[in-house]
């Protein structure tokens, strides 16, 4: 079990032991003992540069199929405080454009295999880092991880996900040590966690929500899990959390609040997958949503829209975690690219 009031406590933990054997980083599995990693993301955090022997004279290549802001920049920081050398590619601004399936005739706008890109771009480099989101289209396609998998197979290097079609792993350990953080500081021992769908514009990939169900469910929370009927999660990643449909019930005595909007994951209605089911602005979390609440805080990935997710009065309020969760990027991505130096 792991108290999270203990946790930002036990950096003092002998941390020769901690070493994870890991090759890849795409799930809650690969981190290990999760309050062994917690206490190592302290000792990193007070200590950023402390490891530059691992990270001299390597290279890390980071790819990214998408845009971003936090993970690029956090990751890359991360790197740098190894002391490693960094690459960034996007694929979309000045690389070939690469096709991704076998079996085509490539008479298109795609003049590169992503099988010939892979082994190239990886003798360049110790470690991939890839970002590719879901195209949510396919869900076959998207929930075998087909890209990301592409990697793994044929780089023969490690492999990190910056955010794959299904999950966003780097994202969710950050989340669990600000959780983890704030119950050591206000000392609660087994925090409710609220998950909470919320309305949004665009149909988005659910890598973040799945990832954070599936380390909380990995951390000693109470989790649930609450969202309008057609938007159920896979159950893989759900694991034991509470689901509950009625989203004020599910809201109280909750001591964090995770807001987070997901397009239809095709559960219940595969024909569904990638659908906005619900623009619902009775689900926005407002300041009313959080008076339900055990005092709670509120925490969101970013980039968030204002005025769909959350309104400016919890975003803004001493109750919002959203900055101290993206200044955790840089440690979640430290301790992990860390670990797979050790390993290599």
């Amino acid at each position: 079990m792991l108290y999270f009031c203990s946790a930002t406590v036990r950096v003092n933990i002998e941390i020769s032991n901690i070493k994870q054997d890991m090759r890849t980083f795409f799930n809650v599995q690969d981190i290990g003992d999760l309050g062994k990693a917690l206490a190592e993301a302290q000792e990193v955090k007070s200590n950023r540069f402390g490891y530059q022997h691992l990270g001299k004279n390597k290279t890390l290549l980071m790819i990214f199929f998408n845009n971003s802001l936090r993970t690029r920049l956090s990751t890359q920081k991360a790197a740098m405080n190894l002391g490693m050398n960094v690459i960034v590619l996007d694929v979309n601004a000045g690389a070939w454009k690469l096709e991704t399936e076998r079996g085509v005739i490539m008479d298109g706008d795609k003049s590169e295999h992503l099988l010939e890109a892979i082994p190239v771009m990886s003798s360049y480099c110790d470690i991939i880092a890839v970002r590719s989101f879901a195209g949510l289209q396919d869900r076959d396609f998207d929930y075998a991880e087909t890209i990301v998998n592409q990697f793994v197979r044929y780089s023969g290097k490690p492999v990190v996900a910056m955010e794959t079609a299904t999950v966003h792993p780097l994202q969710a350990f950050a989340d669990l040590i600000t959780i983890s953080e704030k119950c050591g500081e206000l000392q609660i021992r087994r925090p409710k966690v609220v998950l909470t769908w919320a309305p949004h514009c665009r149909a988005l990939p659910q890598a973040v929500p799945n990832s954070f169900a599936e380390w909380m469910n990995a951390a000693d929370v109470d989790l649930v899990v609450t969202h309008p009927e057609g938007y159920e999660l896979d159950p893989k990643f759900v694991g034991d959390a509470k689901v509950e449909y009625d989203q004020r019930k599910a809201l109280e005595g909750a001591d964090f609040v995770y807001a987070k909007n997901w397009s239809c994951p095709g559960v219940t209605n595969a024909a569904d997958y990638g659908k906005i089911l619900s623009k619902d602005m009775a689900w926005t979390i407002d300041t009313e949503h959080m008076s339900w609440t055990n005092n709670g805080y509120f925490m969101h990935c970013l980039p968030v829209r204002r005025g769909l997710i959350v309104t400016d009065d919890v975003i803004e309020s001493d109750h919002s975690l959203v900055i101290p969760e993206a200044a955790n990027r840089e440690i979640s991505a430290q301790v992990v690219l860390k670990r797979v130096l050790e390993n290599i």
